[in-house]
């Protein structure tokens, strides 16, 4: 496949193949962070990591991935779209090859990043291919089928990783990501159609590093103030993502041909879109966070029946992005964003009534309200942020859209995971007031939930170890003082692990509840900024910065 689509003088015949081949590299990106969540506890125990250490190895991909999106974007649409489709992949295949390998936190950290590099050039070539191969009247169709296969990725990373922990330790979860990276790189050149923008500039490199710098100073920042302190490096990043960001629209507002024409964002349906997306997956990846969580720590599932029981959220995803493709046309973006994220705040304000007795039941119903809405709410706002740049900026278009979307992500994972440690603190605390343990067990439980249970777990182990000497005790005095210490040890254990429990339940309610709200609130500004209306003209009509009409996807015909 060697002709332009930009050539071509009626729409791609194999353009849903091709949209098959775009959905597979999207779902391999997505499924790299949260297969990551049911991995995460072998890869502790066998490279020893640190709680910081592991916290890197979750984010070391998402810097490096919000960061570059929009210069690499941009990039792409200069010289060619599929070609930064194809070394996205190889790069993000080499990644996970060399995180298979490695055997230290440094090293698995550097093999994350590598794969954050390759899933930034990814990850916008997947929207502007889309764009650009698609015309205007099937293009709402697609985007609705490349969302959900974004919602079906996320509970499908857990039910892959759980089902390879069974039989294989930590380092599948790298190597799966290598045969689909390489079917997809075979699909990229044999199916989709190049793509480039049509009239060619020179790229504005001072304006991409600008964002360079302020979007990974910025998620450097909600990864390490929460989580670490907010000491030195927390506090300059800070300074420097504030900084560079004011730079960063001062230059572009003066620049002829910017990176990122900044003044779209005063077109309302444009700055509502992104800041949906943004808050939308700010509560999403937030919930999932800490319902893998309990899961498998409260409830006791393991990794693989962790992932089955997150299938209907990934159902329910298909079924509101079908019903949004209906809906939209109707009703109007505005009605089905809004509907999408009042159903979000419902299904956090569900789980703020989660306590120690909650079964897996009472996660159903919010995981499928959850699912619905974000078919409903990301699929519009998606099609609403392409629509809004011209065919020469598609690449910049998909990196705006998914840069805010992992803005969210890691704001909501940062805020909320800071919100959930904490509350788990206070309430294990509480919980395990007069409970005997041993000195130092506490402060060590309050670590984290996975911690905490060790802690039992140790407790427990001690107890039956007292337990076995007592049996084989020389003397009836010395079995009898052994067994009641054996006694206190077991009942401190079991008190240990319904405090862990209880605790954390307590803490996914109370996190629930701010959630919901900052979603709720959310809701209001979004509904507040999208037009009542839809802008007159065609959907996808664009203004480039120098003032020009330009149709989205010119070049193809409808």
């Amino acid at each position: 496949m060697n002709e332009p689509v930009e050539r071509m003088d009626r729409p791609y015949a194999r353009r849903w193949w091709a949209l098959l081949v775009l959905c597979l590299s999207l779902l391999i990106i997505v499924m790299a962070n949260t297969a990551l969540t049911v991995a995460a506890p072998d890869m502790t125990q066998d490279l020893g990591l640190s709680s910081a250490d592991l916290q890197w190895v979750i984010d070391g991909y998402t810097v490096p991935y919000a960061a570059l999106m929009l210069l690499l974007g941009a990039i792409g649409d200069k010289y060619s779209r599929r070609g930064a489709l194809v070394l996205g992949l190889l790069v993000f295949g080499g990644g996970a090859v060399a995180g298979s390998l490695v055997d230290s936190a440094a090293g698995v950290i550097a093999a994350r990043a590598v794969m954050g590099v390759g899933a930034a050039m990814i990850m916008p070539a997947t929207l502007s291919l889309l764009a650009a191969t698609f015309p205007r009247a099937e293009r709402a169709k697609a985007i609705t089928l490349w969302t959900a296969t974004a919602g079906l990725a996320i509970a499908a990373g857990p039910l892959v990783a759980g089902a390879l922990l069974r039989d294989h330790g930590w380092a599948s979860t790298f190597l799966i990501n290598v045969p689909v990276a390489a079917v997809a790189l075979v699909g990229a050149l044999v199916l989709v159609p190049p793509s480039r923008a049509a009239h060619q500039h020179r790229i504005d490199y001072v304006g991409g590093a600008l964002s360079v710098i302020w979007v990974g100073a910025l998620v450097y920042m909600i990864i390490q103030g929460p989580h670490f302190g907010w000491g030195a490096k927390a506090v300059t990043a800070a300074v420097v993502a504030g900084v560079a960001l004011v730079t960063f629209v001062l230059w572009e507002l003066r620049h002829p041909r910017p990176v990122l024409d900044v003044r779209r964002f005063a077109d309302r349906r444009f700055s509502g879109s992104n800041l949906a997306v943004a808050l939308f997956f700010l509560a999403v990846f937030g919930a999932f966070y800490y319902l893998t969580q309990h899961l498998q720590f409260v409830l006791g599932y393991d990794a693989l029946a962790t992932g089955v029981r997150m299938l209907p959220l990934a159902g329910a995803v298909f079924v509101g992005s079908a019903m949004t493709g209906y809906l939209t046309p109707r009703v109007g973006m505005k009605v089905t964003v809004t509907a999408g994220m009042v159903g979000g705040t419902a299904a956090l304000a569900l789980l703020t009534r989660v306590d120690s007795g909650s079964t897996y039941g009472d996660f159903v119903l919010p995981l499928v309200i959850l699912g619905l809405a974000i078919g409903l709410a990301l699929s519009p706002c998606t099609d609403a942020i392409m629509g809004s740049f011209p065919e020469a900026e598609l690449g910049v278009g998909g990196a705006v859209n998914d840069t805010s979307l992992e803005l969210g992500g890691s704001l909501g994972i940062a805020l909320l995971g800071s919100v959930l440690a904490s509350s788990y603190s206070s309430h294990l605390a509480d919980a395990a007031a007069g409970t005997r343990l041993p000195g130092g067990a506490l402060a060590t439980a309050q670590d984290s939930v996975g911690a905490g249970y060790a802690v039992a777990q140790g407790i427990g182990d001690k107890a039956h170890k007292l337990a076995e000497q007592a049996a084989h005790a020389g003397s009836p005095e010395q079995a009898a003082q052994l067994k009641a210490q054996a006694g206190q040890l077991g009942d401190g254990a079991r008190q240990m692990s319904d405090a862990v429990g209880s605790a954390f339940s307590d803490a996914v309610a109370h996190t629930s509840v701010i959630g919901a709200a900052v979603l709720a609130v959310g809701t209001v500004l979004v509904a507040a900024l999208l037009p009542r209306k839809e802008r007159p003209g065609t959907p996808g009509d664009a203004t480039a910065p120098d003032g020009t009409e330009v149709r989205a996807g010119e070049g193809v015909h409808v």
